[in-house]
């Protein structure tokens, strides 16, 4: 996709997200276009140190690749020179240094992709989700402007529990531990727990851009599910339909009620 409205930058961002997320894609593409300037470089920003763990086999070049990211955005938080990079260059214009410094924990919660040890224990898939999903949304919201930090939380750790049931068969294939606990009675009130967050952050959804928890459409039917029938988390078949998928997004746009 490209747009006369952006930048060789914000077209590649863009171009980027539809490849590797289209389903931030298409959420991005239903806010305005002043959002999507705020949302397409972070978007892009994450699809590449989601991807730098899977590139190679090698841990050590995983962690090199997830390292240039974090001085990166050392550069962006320290408000000098930064790089020139499609990404890193747009992604200096809408982020201050305290979202430099969440992306930079996101990053750095990523080093657990790049070997084949579980989590330890349930804390530490909790602060994995936190410090991936949840930060990610939460400097989006604050990049946007206008955000209450604990709704966006919860709205992303909502939503990165739901996107880790859609992964499980795929990690689970490529030898990894996504889940700290297999067992369907756990399994079950982990997605409890993903409801709860989401029901508290529907609560307050006023107190967020909308445009930041777009991608949240959708969420609520996977974790009923994942309640419902956990077998179906490690089995794979959780999910909308892709009709399914678009009315929820449709309807969030809107209505706001995501």
């Amino acid at each position: 996709m490209a747009s006369a409205e952006f930048d060789a930058d914000l077209n590649a961002c863009a171009a980027l997200v539809e490849q590797a997320d289209a389903w931030r894609f298409r959420a991005t593409m239903a806010a305005p276009v002043a959002a999507r300037r705020v949302l397409f470089p972070i978007y892009a920003f994450n699809v590449e140190v989601s991807r730098a763990p899977w590139v190679t086999s090698e841990p050590m070049i995983a962690a090199m690749r997830l390292q240039w990211w974090r001085d990166a955005l050392d550069e962006i938080a320290a408000r000098g020179v930064v790089r020139r990079h499609e990404v890193v260059t747009p992604l200096a214009t809408v982020l201050d240094a305290e979202g430099a410094g969440l992306l930079d924990a996101l990053v750095a919660a990523r080093d657990w992709d790049t070997g084949q040890a579980p989590f330890a224990d349930m804390a530490a898939f909790d602060a994995y989700i936190a410090a991936t999903s949840g930060n990610l949304v939460w400097a989006v919201a604050r990049a946007l402007g206008g955000a209450e930090e604990d709704v966006a939380r919860d709205a992303g750790w909502a939503l990165g529990l739901a996107n880790w049931f859609l992964a499980v068969p795929a990690l689970e294939g490529a030898g990894r531990h996504p889940l700290p606990d297999t067992t369907p009675g756990a399994i079950a009130a982990l997605a409890g727990r993903g409801l709860d967050c989401l029901r508290r952050a529907r609560g307050q959804r006023g107190d967020v851009p909308l445009a930041a928890v777009l991608p949240v459409a959708g969420t609520g039917r996977i974790l009923a599910q994942a309640a419902a029938r956990p077998d179906m988390v490690r089995a794979g078949g959780l999910g909308p339909g892709p009709g399914r998928q678009s009315l929820a997004l449709s309807w969030a746009a809107l209505t706001g009620r995501w």
